[in-house]
C-alpha cells in the first residue's frame, strides 16, 4: 500500500487555488502557532527595554510596575494582564500603541479591560497635555458617555501614571508569566469571557489584604 507523502508546505501560489487538504494542513499549523502566543508576548515585553528612554525606569519596568500595582490592589487576572500589556505597542505602534495593545487583548479579556487599554492614551493627556503645544489635556472628555469612563480614570491614576518609581517593590516578569499563559490559553471571543457591558471593580480591598499577607 502506497502512503501519501506528508505535506510540509502547500503547492499553491494563489490562495484561490488551494485544496481542502492544503487548508486543513495550514489550519493545523495556525492552531499550533496560537498556542505560543503568550511566549511571544512575554518576549515582546522584554524588548520594551529597547523602547522609550528618559524615564527613571524602563518601559518593561513601567509595565511590570503597573501590573504589580494592579495585583496589590486586589485586581482580577483580566485587569492585571491588561495592566502588564497596556504599553506593549510602544515599539511597533508609537502613534497608536493603546489600540495596538487592545487589539492583542480583545479576544481574551473582558470588554471593559479592552476598552480601557484601547483609550488610555487619551486619558493620560490629563497629566501632561497642558505642557505640550498641540495636545489636548481634556481629550478624555470625548469618552465621557462611555460606561467604562470612570474605570479608565482609575486605571490611569492608580496603575499607569504612578508607575515610574524606581523605588517601588515591583514583581518580576516571572511572577506574571502564569497569568499571561492562562489568559491567552482561553478560547478566543468566548462571550462568557468578554462579558460585554459588565463592569468589574479595579480594586478589591479584601483580596488586596489577603495578597499583602502572603
Amino acid at each position: 500500500m502506497t502512503k501519501t507523502p506528508k505535506m510540509d508546505k502547500v503547492d499553491f501560489t494563489q490562495m484561490k487555488d488551494g485544496t481542502k487538504e492544503e487548508y486543513e494542513f495550514l489550519n493545523a499549523l495556525e492552531i499550533d502557532h496560537t498556542r505560543h502566543t503568550a511566549d511571544r508576548l512575554l518576549k515582546a515585553l522584554v524588548e520594551l527595554d529597547e523602547s522609550l528612554s528618559g524615564y527613571q525606569i524602563t518601559r518593561l519596568g513601567h509595565s511590570l510596575q503597573s501590573a504589580t500595582r494592579a495585583w496589590n490592589d486586589g485586581a482580577d487576572i483580566d485587569w492585571v494582564v491588561s495592566a502588564l500589556l497596556h504599553d506593549i505597542g510602544d515599539i511597533y505602534a508609537p502613534y497608536n500603541h493603546d489600540e495596538y495593545a487592545a487589539t492583542i487583548l480583545k479576544p481574551f479579556v473582558r470588554e471593559q479591560c479592552k476598552w480601557v487599554v484601547e483609550t488610555h492614551g487619551d486619558f493620560q493627556m490629563v497629566y501632561y497635555g497642558h505642557h505640550l503645544e498641540g495636545h489636548d489635556q481634556n481629550k478624555r472628555e470625548r469618552h465621557r458617555d462611555n460606561p467604562y469612563f470612570e474605570d479608565n480614570v482609575v486605571f490611569c491614576e492608580r496603575w499607569d501614571q504612578a508607575s515610574f518609581d524606581p523605588d517601588y517593590d515591583t514583581k518580576p516578569i516571572e511572577f506574571f508569566t502564569p497569568m499571561v499563559r492562562e489568559v491567552f490559553d482561553r478560547p478566543a471571543y468566548d462571550p462568557a469571557i468578554i462579558r460585554a457591558g459588565e463592569r468589574v471593580p479595579l480594586t478589591d480591598p479584601v483580596i488586596a489584604a489577603e495578597r499583602a499577607s502572603q
